[in-house]
């Protein structure tokens, strides 16, 4: 099991996961092939393949995690509610192939800058709406009840308030 599926909350469901470009992978299997006769193809085979398995990316409802690491793992997690902004840092190059890095701003010092990733934009969407989903208010059955009984009554009687008087400024235009 993946370490963002052990880490849900209650009631957190993954809205997106990041996945790696299928660019990566064929430059891992294009080093094999081709530099395997030396030796040093697998090599950098394995190195890609163990990086590119034993990092997990994903954004739910209520955090946007990184985790990266075999037997040293490291994660990044932010709340939702603090992230203050999403950076897409995608070259001419990686629009075409459809890859990029997506930088996530906290609040305080807290950013994040996830690897590349294949279809960055949607990796965004996912984000902006987990964040416009935070801001929604959830209201209990009896309070929606409350402030629409509140909203229905007449408002109570009491002297009229004075009528306003028109102020002038200082050189007589307003």
């Amino acid at each position: 099991m993946r370490y963002v599926d052990e880490s849900l909350a209650e009631g957190e469901e993954i809205l997106a996961r990041g996945r790696w470009p299928g660019l990566f992978w064929f430059g891992a299997w294009a080093a094999l092939i081709v530099l395997g006769i030396a030796i040093v193809g697998i090599f950098i085979f394995l190195r890609a393949a163990i990086i590119m398995k034993t990092t997990d990316f994903a954004v739910t409802n209520k955090r946007v995690i990184l985790k990266r690491g075999w037997l040293n793992r490291r994660t990044q997690e932010l709340a939702v509610g603090s992230v203050e902004g999403v950076i897409l840092d995608q070259s001419w190059w990686a629009r075409l192939w459809n890859y990029g890095h997506v930088v996530v701003t906290g609040t305080g010092d807290a950013v994040i800058r996830f690897p590349a990733m294949a279809d960055p934009v949607a990796f965004r969407r996912a984000i902006e709406t987990a964040r416009a989903q935070g801001r929604e208010v959830h209201l209990a059955e009896q309070d929606r009840e409350a402030i629409a009984a509140v909203a229905h009554e007449p408002a109570p009687a009491g002297p009229e308030p004075a009528p306003r008087k028109r102020r002038r400024s200082f050189i007589g235009l307003r």
